[in-house]
């Protein structure tokens, strides 16, 4: 099997990143049924696991370079991609071979064949397959940590079959309420089934409400809850479009670091990212303060306020509800000095894109719409619709490519682009981008 049809073999299966996740009965019997036939992998190394509605990535990007700089074998396991899938599965920053991902796809083939064969619980999902595969691959490798990302919600999400060191939640806020909820209290009561007896729970700042859920849980639980922005905390430095500085007091240790990332809600998540660390420390880990501080400012995410161009200014950045939309604009008004600002905007159809309009209409001097290649991808017309109700009538492209060179076209040195809306209109500019070098 090469990697194309191992590829091709996992995508088969439901995916709910593809469909419409009203078709998918989440049950973690299916994959617990699978590590079981390949014994129970996800125990061979010790784990961080990350839940939230904004912000998990970077967090667990940053935990995940914090541990490779202290000398630990980190694996990391996150979701979506954005240029090629093996980015998903990573160990010290590198991602899995092809050649090493089409191995494993078809040694776990039989398993999943067999899991599917009993017909009680049915088929596994993509998700399933690629989390089981994950960690096949970080205990195949040896590795000391795995910091694993949730895929959708928590309580019911595949990798849910960790008992983690330590777990974080990040920033919740509404998005997924086909599935999660309709309410922050709901979302948040989803995202809390990550917290386990045994572990130390870390929590960014959340509303009242969701805050509740998270505390009552913690106590029921009995886990020791570290709140991020009251048991640490953080003051900005300095920043410009490379960074920013910013000094952090833990729970340990008070530090000074450089991030690369952009945007006030990401010290939020290098605070969270520094409260998980500091709780290894406790637990016997081996992190100085140095690795913590190399850790910081080598970590590399892509497609989060990602500067790709300059004069003018394109920027991409993978917002897509409407709390992490307001983020980015102010974000791009603080960080950013521009003439004019011209916006390249595409979405998802299960997302909340009257929320996401009205938090972008006021800004940009010209919007452009498109559609990724996504099938969940929503027509232009819709966002073109949303947009006229505010008063606005947005330029349309056909395409992401269109999009870019409508937007370069219109754009003097002096102007700003952003393309925001969708990691994948993310991706397919920057692959667009990657093609003109």
């Amino acid at each position: 099997m090469d990697y194309q049809a191992a590829l091709d073999y996992i995508l088969r299966f439901a995916d709910y990143e593809r469909m419409p996740r009203s078709a998918i009965v989440f049950d973690l019997r299916r994959v617990e049924a699978l590590l079981e036939r390949l014994g129970n992998p996800q125990e061979a190394a010790k784990s961080i696991h990350i839940a939230g509605t904004k912000g998990k990535g970077s967090t667990v990007a940053m935990i995940a370079s914090i541990l490779t700089q202290a000398g630990y074998r980190t694996g990391l396991y996150t979701s979506p991609h954005l240029l090629d899938f093996t980015e998903r599965i990573q160990i010290d920053g590198r991602p899995i071979a092809k050649e090493a991902f089409a191995r494993l796809v078809a040694t776990i083939k039989p398993e999943v064949e067999a899991v599917n064969a009993l017909k009680t619980i049915g088929e596994l999902t993509t998700f399933e397959i690629l989390t089981a595969l994950a960690f096949a691959f970080f205990k195949e490798q040896e590795v000391d940590y795995q910091v694993l990302e949730t895929g959708l919600g928590g309580r019911l999400d595949a990798t849910n079959v960790v008992k983690p060191e330590v777990c974080a939640i990040t920033s919740i806020s509404f998005d997924h309420t086909d599935v999660l909820g309709d309410t922050l209290a709901q979302i948040a009561a989803e995202k809390a089934g990550i917290i386990k007896p045994g572990s130390t729970a870390v929590c960014a700042p959340q509303s009242p409400e969701a805050m509740a859920v998270i505390l009552r849980t913690c106590q029921e639980r009995g886990v020791r809850l570290v709140r991020v922005g009251s048991d640490i905390t953080w003051r900005q430095k300095a920043f410009s479009p490379e960074g920013q500085t910013f000094q952090l007091k833990g729970l340990i240790g008070e530090y000074e670091f450089n991030l690369p990332l952009l945007g006030e809600h990401q010290l939020e998540n290098a605070a969270t990212a520094v409260a998980v660390a500091e709780i290894l420390v406790e637990r016997g880990a081996k992190i100085s303060p140095e690795s913590m501080a190399r850790g910081i400012a080598q970590v590399r995410w892509p497609g989060r306020l990602q500067i790709l161009k300059r004069k003018p200014w394109f920027l991409v950045d993978g917002a897509h509800n409407a709390d992490s939309t307001r983020r980015l604009v102010k974000a791009l008004k603080q960080y950013f000095t521009y003439a004019r600002a011209l916006l390249i905007f595409g979405a998802s159809s299960d997302k909340d894109i009257a929320g996401m309009v009205a938090e972008l209409a006021p800004f940009p001097d010209t919007i452009i719409v498109t559609r990724s290649r996504h099938p969940r991808a929503v027509a232009p017309d819709r966002l073109v619709s949303e947009f006229s109700r505010r008063g606005i009538v947005p330029e349309v492209a056909e395409n992401v490519a269109s999009a870019v060179e409508l937007a370069s076209a219109r754009a003097k040195p002096a102007d700003l682009i952003c393309a925001t809306g969708s990691l994948f209109v993310v991706a397919e500019v920057m692959e667009y981008m990657l093609k003109r070098k």
